[in-house]
């Protein structure tokens, strides 16, 4: 009971920052940088400063303020959105920290349902989302008394560095905050909700089970990306909505399998410059219409993993 415990724990709070904080408030803001600025200030403060705070429940303290503060979505204010910006940024860690107690199937079904649930919402209006904000704060506070205490065991072969990683998150934010902005290859409202949760799943189930070295999956994830705004560019929503879903799901999983190893002070760390940081270029370059210069970095980064040896050896597929 407690391992469904910690699954909807961890969903949940996934889906609140899909859906209220990347998503729900940029829009309702209509992506005006200087209005949402206090939101990932606040996040950045909060996921910094988490550590130093001398409290027993953290999670649920977190979990009330993020709470109160989604009854009052979407009208927020300098002051309200910092709080919930510090709220959100200290919950981060935590719920890494969480993860460390999960399975692999526990970890695997608690990103499947997010990501499943954050794309059948994800054309909910923004300004009527309080609902979705208060019902899941509210499960996650309840399962946040529930949690189990012991850790699992984390047998993953995930040792990527923080600029790799900084690199995948603003490659995906820079391409999700275009797609999510542009009417014409929108793939959220295009009619291919189905097959976009589809490949969340299968993206998360193949690096889970599909164990490659870490040269290949840096290769892999890269050449995804790069297929990913190829098909962009070329307006292919269809194809779109298969490899860019898997290549999301795919290197998230990678992303956590590597960060659970860290002590709690690293993943805050961590968490400021993937969190905030690279998500936040990432939005700057999609307001400012920028996106036609990141194949640019794309082309670097796999000049640079070529040349350091970072093609595939020959050696078969492990499964777990």
């Amino acid at each position: 009971m407690q391992k469904l415990i910690l699954t909807l724990f961890i969903a949940c709070e996934l889906c609140y920052y899909l859906l209220i904080a990347q998503t729900g408030i940029v829009e309702h803001f209509s992506s005006n940088i200087f209005l949402i600025a206090p939101l990932p200030i606040g996040g950045i403060v909060g996921t910094l400063l988490v550590s130093y705070i001398k409290i027993k429940n953290k999670i649920s303290l977190f979990l009330i303020i993020q709470l109160a503060m989604s009854f009052l979505y979407p009208n927020y204010n300098f002051l309200t959105l910092f709080i919930l910006g510090f709220a959100v940024g200290s919950l981060a860690p935590l719920v890494i920290n969480e993860i460390k107690k999960a399975s692999i199937v526990e970890l695997g079904f608690a990103l499947s349902i997010s990501y499943v649930i954050g794309t059948f919402l994800f054309n909910y209006d923004v300004e009527q989302r309080q609902i979705i904000a208060l019902l899941l704060t509210s499960i996650t506070l309840i399962s946040s008394i529930f949690l189990p205490k012991e850790i699992e065991k984390n047998n993953s072969n995930s040792n990527h560095s923080l600029i790799i990683m900084i690199l995948w998150v603003f490659l995906d934010s820079s391409l999700f905050e275009s797609l999510s902005r542009d009417i014409s290859v929108s793939i959220w409202r295009d009619g291919y909700t189905l097959e976009i949760a589809l490949f969340h799943i299968i993206g998360v189930v193949c690096a889970l089970y599909f164990k490659l070295e870490k040269n290949q999956k840096e290769l892999f994830i890269i050449t995804l990306f790069a297929l990913s705004y190829l098909f962009y560019f070329l307006r292919e929503g269809f194809i779109l909505s298969l490899i860019y879903p898997f290549v999301i799901s795919y290197y998230n999983v990678i992303i956590l399998q590597t960060i659970v190893k860290k002590d709690f002070k690293t993943i805050t760390i961590y968490m400021v410059f993937i969190g905030w940081v690279a998500s936040g270029a990432g939005l700057f370059v999609a307001v400012e219409n920028l996106i036609l210069f990141v194949p640019i970095v794309l082309l670097g980064a796999l000049l640079r993993i070529m040349t350091k040896g970072y093609l595939p050896k020959n050696k078969e597929i492990k499964y777990v």
